[in-house]
Formats: C-alpha cells, sequence, structure tokens
C-alpha cells in the first residue's frame, strides 16, 4: 500500500510538474469509530454499517441498529471487535461503515445487502 501511494503521489507530482490538470480518484476506504459512523449514517452517506458483538459496555453500540433501521442503512452484527479491528489496522474496532464501493464489486455487494436484510 505504501509503496502504490508513493508511486501514486510522484506520478501526480510529475504531472503537476508539467502543467498538466491532475485529476484523483477518490480511494476506497473503511470508515470506523463509533462517532465517525454515527455521523455518516446521519448523512445517508453509509452504505452497510458492520458491529462488533462484544462490546464493553454495550451501551455504546446498543442504539446504532435502531439508527440503521431509521435511516435505512444495511448493518450487521460481525463476531468479535479483534475482526474489525483487523480490517482497519487496529487492535480492536467496535464498528465499521463502508461508503464507497468499487464498480465492479457493486453486484457482490448488492448481493451481501440482499443477504443480511
Amino acid at each position: 500500500d505504501a509503496s502504490q501511494k508513493k508511486e501514486r503521489l510522484a506520478g501526480m507530482a510529475e504531472a503537476e510538474a508539467a502543467g498538466k490538470d491532475v485529476e484523483s480518484k477518490k480511494p476506497v476506504v473503511v470508515k470506523f469509530g463509533i462517532n465517525h459512523i454515527t455521523y455518516l449514517v446521519e448523512q445517508g452517506k453509509a452504505q452497510l454499517v458492520c458491529i462488533a458483538h462484544d462490546v464493553d459496555p454495550v451501551e455504546l453500540v446498543v442504539w446504532l441498529p435502531a439508527l440503521c433501521k431509521q435511516m435505512n442503512v444495511p448493518y450487521c452484527i460481525v463476531k468479535g471487535k479483534a475482526r474489525l479491528g483487523a480490517v482497519v489496522h487496529k487492535k480492536t474496532a467496535t464498528a465499521l461503515a463502508l461508503t464507497a464501493i468499487k464498480n465492479e464489486d457493486k453486484l457482490e455487494f448488492s448481493k451481501l445487502v440482499e443477504a443480511i436484510k
């Protein structure tokens, strides 16, 4: 990831130095953190929310499924906050949100959302 980013930034710098317009694609990233996920769900930007089952104290996330239902955002409860943490390169994560899906993955993502609902 780091080497790809370095190459991408170097290419953008060369193009900018040559006077060309630089177009950059927004990278697809997984969002995490209760406050950030709450904001994304309220804004309607979250497309899928994954919540860990072993959050302690449970009051941190007990309201999140109700918010997701209210805002028509699909959510799933995943076994283990350590698994979610591995996705975002942290020790643990209580919840994750997907905001952008690549075009080639949209069909697979829609099947996943239907299975979750």
